[in-house]
């Protein structure tokens, strides 16, 4: 089989083929994380039949009941149904499913498909009524289909299927949420390719990338991590210079107004609260904009939090690496230099968004980071802290609030070589630590922990520093 990864859900799925009655399961993951790619490599030619939602990217609105009931019914013939007129409604199309599916039955698992299912539910289509008769009234009743259902409108999936209070409610037999690739996972890729590149700067790729399978099959082998980067997003006619607004277009009726909010979001590391993004988005309070954020969150663009010692106001923050990358360097720049990334490799504009941008990867590396600490079994919670006082503010990159009694004081670091602690940043760790100590309970203990890329050099102002956690250790 060829696919890196994923083998917990190879084997999920494989389960679910050889179980002796129907099931029904739902696939789902922000776009372009490989959620068609994993179940074309698992089934290969053991689909019964197999449909993609038609996108409504660049779609004029008013026709795409008739255009999604047209493709359906361009799939049910691909897949041998003869002699039908094409559907007026979902539920005429689907009662045809039905019929192409007890043609083929000959006993074995019919494995049915249909990818990018939140298209399909166009205004006033009446799409799930139809689909849950479908499962309820037909499917559910045999002992032999395989049912996968598939999308990148991630909170449309979560309402309309995992957490359905209508007649899909405590139907569904498994969900498996696909997730980005993982360092390691990104590095095994580039291998499998026969793509020639450091740990070094397989990181400074997930910045940029966030170990998305789809953008990294664009790499090119022969090239640069930055020369890559610049035929991906500064060359003429770049791949991904559309991108972002292809993303949201694809996945959200009202894309702009999700835009707005990441566009905003992108301002401060930190994020901000649902307060502040309606109000310097002009977007209206109420449902409308709970399920923005839901949305967002959802698709794995939005990560909510309570920063280090607060419950009370949530806060949302843009933790999405592509996202991140191309508002800062693509969005409304015009006409750029096609070698922008690798004229600028190491400017002091690119060396700071590299400092961030770790940041962020070590977020999504946590079970990796608790793994090296050797507390991969405690329960924590982990956020960044701004503390703002009269005359300073401080920065902590990272803090782990253990269970155990232990906070993790972690302190990020992107450099090429190993960190070296002088003696102003040593007075600047002592005073970082103070501040914490001053606001934990006693019974609480403070480790300062430097994440640092290419390790820590030992001198007389490394001794305070109780762990460390290098890129390498990232990649397990």
């Amino acid at each position: 089989m060829n696919i890196v990864g994923r083998t917990q859900e190879i084997e999920e799925l494989e389960r679910l083929y050889n179980a002796d009655n129907s099931e029904f399961v739902a696939v789902y993951g922000r776009r372009r994380v490989g959620k068609t790619y994993l179940i074309k490599e698992v089934f290969k030619d053991r689909f019964a039949f197999w449909h993609t939602g038609l996108s409504p990217y660049d779609r004029d609105k008013k026709f795409l009941l008739r255009d999604q009931l047209q493709t359906f019914f361009y799939s049910l013939q691909d897949y041998g149904l003869r002699g039908e007129p094409c559907p007026k409604s979902w539920l005429e199309a689907f009662r045809l499913l039905e019929k192409l599916l007890e043609q083929k039955d000959n006993g074995e698992k019919l494995v049915v498909f249909i990818d990018e299912m939140p298209w399909m539910d166009t205004a006033r289509s009446r799409f799930i009524p139809a689909f849950e008769h479908f499962w309820n009234g037909w499917a559910a009743k045999r002992d032999n289909i395989l049912l996968i259902v598939c999308g990148s409108a991630t909170s449309w999936i979560e309402d309309n299927i995992l957490n359905s209070k209508g007649g899909l409610y405590n139907r569904l037999h498994r969900e498996i949420k696909l997730r980005p690739f993982t360092l390691a996972e990104s590095e095994e890729y580039f291998r499998s390719k026969g793509i020639a590149m450091s740990r070094y700067d397989v990181a400074q790729t997930y910045m940029v990338l966030g170990g998305i399978p789809h953008y990294l099959s664009l790499f090119e082998k022969g090239f640069s991590a930055a020369q890559n980067i610049d035929r991906l997003f500064f060359e003429n006619k770049a791949m991904l210079e559309d991108e972002f607004d292809r993303l949201f277009e694809s996945l959200f009726k009202n894309a702009d107004d999700h835009k707005k909010i990441v566009r905003f979001l992108s301002r401060r590391r930190g994020g901000y609260t649902r307060k502040e993004i309606l109000e310097h988005t002009g977007i209206q309070d109420g449902g409308g904009a709970s399920e923005m954020l839901k949305g967002l969150e959802a698709s794995d663009f939005v990560t909510s939090y309570y920063p280090f010692g607060e419950r009370k106001t949530e806060r949302y923050r843009l933790s999405d690496p592509f996202c991140l990358f191309w508002l800062q360097f693509v969005d409304g720049t015009g006409s750029r230099d096609v070698q922008f990334w690798q004229k600028n490799a190491i400017s002091p504009q690119l060396n700071v968004w590299r400092g961030l941008a770790f940041e962020e990867l070590c977020f999504s590396h946590i079970a990796q980071i608790k793994r090296k600490l050797g507390i991969a079994g405690v329960c924590s919670s982990e956020s960044s802290w701004l503390v703002v006082n009269v005359d300073k503010k401080q920065q902590m990159d990272m803090l782990i609030d253990r269970a155990d009694n232990v906070v993790n004081l972690c302190e990020i670091k992107f450099y090429g070589k190993p960190f070296v602690i002088d003696k102003s940043y040593d007075i600047i760790l002592r005073e970082r630590v103070q501040t914490l100590m001053d606001v934990v309970p006693h019974k609480k203990s403070i480790h300062l922990t430097m994440i640092v890329a290419s390790g820590l050099k030992q001198n007389e102002y490394s001794g305070q520093v109780q762990s460390v956690v290098t890129l390498d250790d990232l990649f397990v």
